[in-house]
């Protein structure tokens, strides 16, 4: 309780300092300081660089004049990578602050809802003349609470407070932990009480219900209560705080903290482990490997051809521009036959503009107040984006010469390698979604005017956009096979008319309320229509120290592994099969995104018909099967040796723990390290928390902390074993330590016609339960009955953890006889072979319980420990102490003894005591 208390207090400590934090907000006599529990619906905000948002809010102004600032949402959806967002364009084009107050506007923002993935709003304003016009809000002009402004700062307007907001609906209630062995040893000793009061029944029955039998009844019960091991609750948390210590005193996992001492047998029980994949199995760091592009590809060791050929493309346009108008290199090139050159350079072009990557210069000063990117250039910049597969792109694309210097809401500057400027006008991009697979973006030319139409995407879905061709659909699998992402990247001449008249279809899409997703998604799709077909890119995601081997023990040791995150249906894929979390060989089956009941049940009845096959599921198909079909659903899925959930949220994947204990009563474990872990971390039988780049809010919420991923095949196979076999035995032996003392104690009261009369004195039954036993008993927690070696080199090992054999009803009715033979034995063994010394029957039979006591432990030690033997010669030597210091409650003790005088007839039982003293 005190343990308990502790944690609330830190609990309620760690509450009061988030809603003490201190925010500026604008108001119209100016700007005052306000609590964030004080923030209500409406107010305006600044919030700092550094500083976390306090409520759910729309974007209104930013320090930076083009309105754009980057977030960190790692607390949020578990993404490293820096988030672009965008102020609105009407507020942010205001000359000061103030001017807000002054405005006749107003802001729709849909009801409440849990995804994170969306948001669909207006803003709404009248100008002098009274026209009204409203310009769209979407995901972009969000700012979500637990998010980090990283660049800038930001002024905003709150929609959403308190339970209303995104990263609270996400969020579930943490509960208190009870392991499954601690319900076992409930169980057990419900067992054993029942047992005590059905004994002293007995003893009463066969007695017989005359005179006071009420008081003989309660009597006997007080007798027989030794047979309930009062003291297990207590040996049992003193062990698991061993246990604890041990696990982070192990040099082999440094960094291990046990954040839960009430739980860490659980570890050895572990049937399903469920993962993150972003920051647990991955590094979350992009490498760009290989560009394909038809008819040649180049991998690592080729990148230098690529960076020769984008190099004698602008040397030759730099040439020729010296001599003739700017727009002759164009119409000279389009002229040219189409050869390798021409298409590295078309490719690494797209590439370079194809993107939503911005990037920050740390030097401020370097940047001056020019536009013209030869003043950036030599300053030291890194790129941001809200995906780290588009870093690594434009990383590469800089090492191969075609660097991206300058770029905001409406205009890009890249450089040459012979260091001229190209500057181009971004008149739109459409951002990568779940539903779409693919991003698009177009620019003009300043050079040529010439409008292109760039767009990058998932093969699934470009197959249908780009003009036929006979190697995209075999080059992404293979591609794929190799554990890289792939994108396959196209683009599309624009003439003047055609983009006039997309931009208003679009505008129109944008400014709707009722099915704003799907108007826009059409006017995208009229585009994307015979596009040309430039390469494939394929980026691998390094993964985390040993996770393939990790996985594998884990796979050996008949732990099911599922991926849980929050990233796209393809990454997930990639990851799964790099990883070896899908073996090579071992078939895929991808669960196509359904809404209806209907679309559930064909997607289920073709799923039922695939066997031994990994499933890979979206968080909204997800949803739409556990709505319909649960039972069904999870009696299949529970089948697969593996299982991807993408695009899952918070409160999605603690459903899915809790769906997994409820359905199978399996013990869960689930592991990740960011702030989107943290409900299925709480959810889990065992949470186990990464410390990495997402910080440590899941580290702090887990019931385990450790520093990367593979720690945790030690932490199960070996930790998990020790801690569950050592726990095991000791709650035996602490039961049959009450179990053999009871049954002497019914032997004794049997033999003397039934009298409640105690056999041992209270001292010497305090002393059995401590001094006597309690340090052999105890010494079982160093037991190992595996070495660590051998249980990390046969996995095979822990499946019969999973069964809970250790401690059954089996192995519980097993000690129970060995208890009542031993009891049995050592009284009616006194009674026969001392009847002569009946009187120093307390000194034999207690000598005989204990010499059994420690002989029992002794022998079912299997690797011994030197505290072992101290522990056992120590107990022994006390006992040996006690029998020549304290003789008075060995040999000149009490003894009771019973006589029974039966009259013949009606007459009544008379019973009488007899006291000798020896």
């Amino acid at each position: 309780m005190i343990r308990e208390a502790l944690d609330d207090f830190r609990r309620y400590r760690r509450d009061k300092e988030a809603n003490s934090q201190i925010y500026k907000k604008l108001t119209a006599v100016g700007i005052k300081n306000i609590l964030s529990s004080d923030i209500r619906v409406g107010d305006l905000l600044f919030v700092e660089k550094n500083q976390r948002v306090p409520a759910d809010m729309v974007l209104l102004r930013t320090a930076d004049r083009s309105g754009s600032i980057f977030i960190r949402t790692d607390q949020l959806d578990g993404e490293t990578d820096w988030k672009l967002r965008l102020a609105v364009p009407y507020t942010q084009a205001l000359a000061a602050d103030k001017e807000l107050f002054a405005l006749n506007a107003s802001l729709f923002a849909e009801k409440p809802q849990k995804d994170i993935h969306s948001f669909i709003g207006t803003f709404s304003k009248t100008n002098e003349e009274g026209l009204q016009s409203e310009d769209p809000l979407s995901l972009q002009n969000a700012l979500w609470a637990s998010t980090v402004v990283a660049s800038s700062s930001a002024l905003g307007i709150v929609i959403y407070t308190g339970r209303e907001m995104r990263s609270v609906m996400n969020t579930s209630q943490p509960k208190s932990k009870v392991g499954q062995l601690d319900l076992e040893i409930n169980t057990l000793t419900k067992v054993l009480f029942t047992s005590v009061v059905a004994l002293s029944i007995l003893m009463m029955s066969i007695k017989g219900f005359t005179g006071p039998w009420y008081r003989y009844l309660v009597r006997f019960i007080l007798l027989f209560s030794y047979i309930i091991p009062i003291s297990l609750r207590v040996n049992l948390d003193m062990g698991k705080a061993a246990y604890s210590w041990m696990i982070q005193q192990d040099d082999e996992i440094p960094g291990t903290v046990v954040r839960s001492t009430t739980i860490p047998e659980e570890l050895g029980r572990i049937v399903y482990l469920l993962t993150d994949k972003t920051g647990t199995l991955t590094q979350n760091e992009m490498v760009f490997k290989k560009i394909h592009l038809g008819t040649v590809s180049f991998a690592s060791d080729t990148m230098d051809e690529v960076m020769t050929h984008v190099r004698d493309t602008y040397a030759v346009q730099t040439s020729s521009s010296s001599s003739s108008t700017p727009t002759q290199p164009a119409a000279i090139t389009s002229r040219v036959k189409r050869t390798v050159v021409t298409r590295v350079h078309e490719a690494v072009k797209a590439i370079a503009l194809c993107h939503n990557v911005t990037p920050v210069y740390e030097d401020v000063n370097a940047v001056g107040s020019g536009p013209e990117a030869d003043q950036l250039v030599g300053a030291k910049c890194t790129y941001q984006a809200s995906s780290p597969d588009e870093v690594a792109l434009v990383t590469w694309t800089e090492n191969i010469g075609l660097a991206l210097v300058k770029r905001d809401q409406s205009s890009m500057q890249l450089t040459t390698p012979t260091g001229s400027c190209l500057s181009f006008s971004v008149l739109h991009i459409f951002p990568f979604t779940s539903e779409s697979k693919r991003m698009g973006i177009i620019v003009k030319d300043e050079t040529t005017d010439e409008i292109i139409f760039y767009l990058k995407g998932a093969d699934v879905v470009m197959t249908s956009v780009v003009q036929y061709n006979d190697w995209l659909e075999e080059e992404c699998g293979n591609m794929a096979r190799e554990g890289l992402r792939t994108l396959v990247i196209a683009k599309k001449v624009l003439s003047e008319d055609q983009y006039k008249l997309f931009s208003n279809v679009h505008h129109q899409a944008q400014v709707s309320v009722e099915n704003r997703a799907a108007r826009v998604q059409a006017a995208v799709e009229s585009l994307e229509r015979d596009m040309q077909l430039l390469c494939i890119t394929g980026v691998e995601d390094k993964l985390q120290a040993d996770v393939r081997p990790t996985l594998e023990v884990l796979r050996n040791a008949a732990i099911k592994v599922w991926m849980l995150t929050g990233d796209k249906m393809e990454t997930a894929t990639c990851i799964a099969k790099s990883s070896q979390l899908v073996s090579r060989s071992q078939a895929i089956h991808t669960f196509r995104p359904i809404s209806t009941r209907t679309d559930a049940h064909l997607e289920l009845n073709m799923f039922r018909r695939r066997n031994d096959c990994a499933l890979v599921i979206s968080g909204e198909s997800l949803e739409v099967c556990l709505k319909y079909y649960e039972h069904e659903f999870m009696e299949l899925v529970c089948q697969c040796p593996a299982v991807v959930c993408c695009r899952c949220t918070p409160t999605q994947k603690a459903d899915i723990v809790r769906l997994l204990r409820t359905h199978t009563g399996k013990p869960t474990c689930a592991i990740g390290d960011g702030g989107n872990d943290v409900s299925m971390i709480q959810a889990a039988n065992a949470g186990i928390g990464i410390v990495g780049k997402e910080g440590k809010q899941a580290s702090l919420a887990a019931d385990f902390s450790i520093t990367q991923f593979s720690f945790i095949a030690r932490l199960l196979l070996v930790h998990g074993r020790n801690s569950y076999k050592r726990s095991a035995s000791l709650s035996q032996f602490v039961m049959h330590r009450g179990l053999i003392i009871t049954a002497m104690q019914v032997v004794f009261c049997s033999v003397f016609y039934f009298a409640s009369i105690q056999l041992f004195p209270s001292f010497l039954m305090v002393g059995y339960a401590t001094v006597y036993t309690m340090f052999p008993v105890f010494s079982l927690v160093l037991d190992v009955d595996v070495k660590p070696e051998i249980a990390l080199t046969y996995p095979e090992l822990y499946k019969e953890l999973t069964k809970g054999r250790s401690l059954s009803f089996k192995t519980f009715f097993i000690w129970v006889l060995i208890s009542i033979y031993q009891g049995s034995i050592i009284m009616y063994g006194a009674l026969l072979l001392f009847d002569a010394e009946f009187i120093h029957v307390v000194a034999i039979t207690f000598s005989a319980l204990i010499l059994t006591e420690l002989l029992m432990v002794a022998l079912t030690i299997r690797t011994w420990h030197w505290l072992m033997a101290l522990a056992e010669l120590f107990s022994l030597i006390i006992y040996l102490l006690s029998l020549l210091v304290l003789p008075d409650y060995f040999g000149e003790c009490e003894v009771w003894l019973v006589g029974a005088f039966i009259k013949t007839e009606n007459k009544e039982i008379q019973l009488f005591k007899t006291k000798l003293n020896s």
